[in-house]
């Protein structure tokens, strides 16, 4: 299949799956995993060759997008309202989860400890996806704007991914 039409059946089949698990209350997050999940070359193939081998750029360009999108929407004031919970939040949270998949996956998954510590890398990482898009919306609904919460909230998780990415690469 040529790289125009997996790119366009792709997006198309991404948004659809979204929008489903939108209606179903879930984050359209996992309706487009899903959809990349089936599409790909495990279940049904549809994505050509050319596409899967720029995968790993188009995943740093996603993580870019996100990451913009959070700190484009920061509120200054509020953060230097709440600068030490938002410096706690950039590394508590992903060493906890570094630390509990380093516990709970040799013992689970049969992994060596390196192995359980790279793979806590990848879930904490995982993070910004999830967090930034809702707390845009809170913010937009205006809860907890008068605090700074989202704002607050979407710094410590884009630094957590920085952190988290720092530490991937020396695992």
């Amino acid at each position: 299949m040529d790289f125009l039409t997996s790119v366009a059946i792709l997006c198309l089949a991404a948004l659809i799956t979204g929008a489903l698990c939108k209606k179903i209350k879930l984050p359209t997050l996992v309706g487009m995993l899903l959809t990349g999940i089936v599409c790909g070359p495990y279940v049904l193939n549809l994505i050509s060759p050319s596409l899967t081998q720029i995968s790993p750029d188009l995943r740093q360009f996603a993580l870019v997008v996100i990451l913009m999108r959070a700190g484009l929407s920061l509120d200054l004031n509020n953060l230097k309202k709440n600068g030490v919970s938002a410096v706690l939040l950039c590394f508590v949270p992903a060493c906890a989860e570094i630390a509990a998949y380093i516990c709970i996956a040799p013992l689970l998954l049969g992994l060596n400890i390196h192995d359980s510590a790279l793979l806590g890398c990848v879930m904490a990482a995982v993070s910004p996806a999830v967090i930034v898009p809702r707390m845009l919306l809170l913010k937009d609904l205006g809860y907890g704007a008068d605090k700074g919460v989202p704002d607050m909230l979407m710094t410590g998780a884009s630094a957590d991914d920085v952190f988290v990415i720092v530490l991937f690469t020396s695992f």
